[in-house]
């Protein structure tokens, strides 16, 4: 069986050990290295190549958040999965714009987050149970409706919606291209007129709007 090869960072060692104890005694995951702070994070995916990262938010010197932009944007490969105890809406807002696709929070039972880390692993977006609700809720309230006045049948075709849906999940534009037998270009080109017709600024509104469609299912 392959394992997929998880990156670890915290700032806090016995955390740290305990989610290495728990994580490789699971068949198809290996933990390859930890962190304490983002910026040995970012070394340890240059130097590591992780599948998954298990990411802190709050840590001495660079934090989660400005560590997911920096590994999203070198590695866009590498898959990132927030580990934290902030259970707000705002905050899983702000990572998925920054390139994350799984949030869980630290109470969730070992389960919960071997799943997540199982999601995010296949290119799946996982948001923690009690944030989903509350995540279609905030897009609401920010008038998300409003910006999509066009109807989705007159703007979606098929395989519009298979982009648009992959680019949910996490997808690179080059995975999206493999899978869909189309060039990166055209991959593109759908993503900005989409984006553009349905009115989604960024890709935290791209994955509130799978969710409202019900194109994803977080556990």
């Amino acid at each position: 069986m392959t394992k997929t090869r998880l990156l670890i960072v915290d700032d806090h060692t016995v955390l740290r050990s305990g989610l290495r104890l728990l994580l490789n005694s699971q068949p198809d995951m290996e933990v390859i290295g930890d962190a304490s702070d983002g910026d040995e994070a970012v070394e340890k995916v240059k130097l590591l190549h992780p599948e998954v990262v298990v990411m802190d938010i709050t840590m001495p010197g660079m934090n989660g958040l400005e560590a997911t932009k920096e590994i999203h944007t070198a590695f866009p490969r590498t898959r990132i999965l927030i580990l934290t105890m902030h259970e707000d809406v705002s905050y899983v807002r702000q990572f998925l714009q920054a390139g994350a696709i799984g949030y869980v929070i630290k109470k969730a039972a070992d389960t919960e987050l071997t799943a997540a880390i199982r999601a995010v692993a296949r290119g799946e977006v996982f948001v923690y149970s009690s944030l989903t609700q509350a995540l279609l809720d905030d897009y609401a309230h920010a008038g998300g409706e409003d910006r999509r006045a066009p109807d989705e049948k007159d703007v979606l075709s098929d395989r519009g919606r298979e982009v648009l849906k992959l680019l949910a999940r996490g997808y690179t534009h080059q995975a999206i291209a493999d899978r869909l037998f189309l060039s990166i270009k055209t991959v593109e080109t759908y993503k900005s007129r989409l984006m553009e017709k349905l009115g989604l600024r960024g890709r935290a509104e791209v994955v509130r709007y799978a969710l409202s469609r019900g194109w994803l299912e977080p556990e």
